[in-house]
């Protein structure tokens, strides 16, 4: 099966692209930086750079490949942000996830794409009467103000994606991603690893929000198998153990041989950081992802956070 991956030399992307030349596919992978071609080359790949804002660039890159599955794995989150950097990032990201979502799907359909499938994230799943929800679960219909656009930019990916009707269209609600590439790793210079290690990342009021994490190699063997047998909607991919997030930040600081984290009120963060990051800690919801197991036949090697952490950081 020929496959294109936009976002290929990004954190899930590279793991996905070794699994997938690993199972025998042909992989075509976008970057944007000329010094990752290489890399994705090593990785078994056919490389090519693409502005994925440029619709004429993204069609004509499609339609070269004539893919039989596109697969959009487009952030602009990495290297080592600045406050004011990770706002660019994440304006950067939902561009992706609106403009470029729309690209992406005009160039497929032309070339008579077959399956769809997008990199959603749970993170902002509504919270309701339970900790942790399925896929009926919606995104969060009233968000703090300063996630507004993040949040809008994740429904309009969905919704564009899962309403097609001339392929099947996927969108997958990964949990929190750690492990090799993610920056929640053991290797030297990771930055959230480094803020961890230097109490940068606090629990934020009580630390009750329910999260749910998944190792980036089991998020990409759950997108290789929406891949080869995903029917169209939504799938939750994460591990088995949804848990509070200050059990989770605890856990990990042990993990990475940091001291336990700071305790930080929620009205000092929503005053130095807005209120996103409190709901974040305070309110967010974990997932299920009982349906891909069950439809998909999936099983993470990592079923919890604990074994992942003491394993899968190196």
């Amino acid at each position: 099966m020929k496959i294109f991956v936009a976002g290929a030399s990004g954190a899930i992307g590279s793991h996905l692209v070794t699994q997938l030349v690993a199972r025998g596919h042909e992989v075509v992978g976008t970057t944007r930086s000329a010094g990752k071609i290489d890399a994705l080359r090593a990785l078994g790949a056919e490389p090519v750079m693409v502005d994925a804002l440029d619709p004429e660039a993204v069609a004509h890159a499609v339609a070269k490949a004539e893919p039989e599955v596109v697969v959009h794995q487009l952030t602009a989150i990495g290297g080592r942000p600045t406050f004011r950097e990770v706002k660019r990032m994440a304006a950067a990201t939902n561009r992706l996830r609106t403009e470029g979502t729309d690209h992406l799907l005009a160039a497929a359909r032309a070339v008579g794409v077959r399956t769809f499938v997008a990199q959603s994230n749970a993170v902002w799943v509504e919270r309701t009467s339970r900790p942790v929800t399925d896929e009926k679960g919606r995104l969060e219909p009233n968000p703090p103000k300063d996630a507004e656009p993040l949040v809008a930019a994740l429904r309009h990916l969905e919704n564009a994606v899962t309403r097609i009707s001339w392929a099947d269209g996927i969108a997958l609600r990964y949990g929190n991603f750690y492990g090799p590439g993610t920056g929640v790793e053991t290797t030297p210079g990771a930055i959230m690893a480094e803020m961890i290690r230097k109490r940068m990342v606090p629990i934020i009021g009580g630390g009750s929000a329910t999260t749910s994490w998944v190792h980036i190699t089991d998020a990409a063997s759950a997108t290789v198998a929406a891949i080869e047998r995903g029917k169209p909607g939504i799938y939750h991919v994460a591990d088995d153990e949804p848990a509070p997030a200050r059990d989770v930040l605890l856990a990990l600081a042990r993990a990475l041989g940091a001291k336990p984290p700071r305790r930080v009120p929620a009205w000092v963060v929503r005053l130095v950081a807005g209120q996103a990051p409190v709901h974040m800690m305070t309110q967010a919801c974990g997932i299920s992802s009982e349906k891909i197991k069950r439809e998909l036949g999936w099983t993470p090697r990592y079923p919890s956070w604990r074994t992942g952490f003491a394993e899968g950081l190196r």
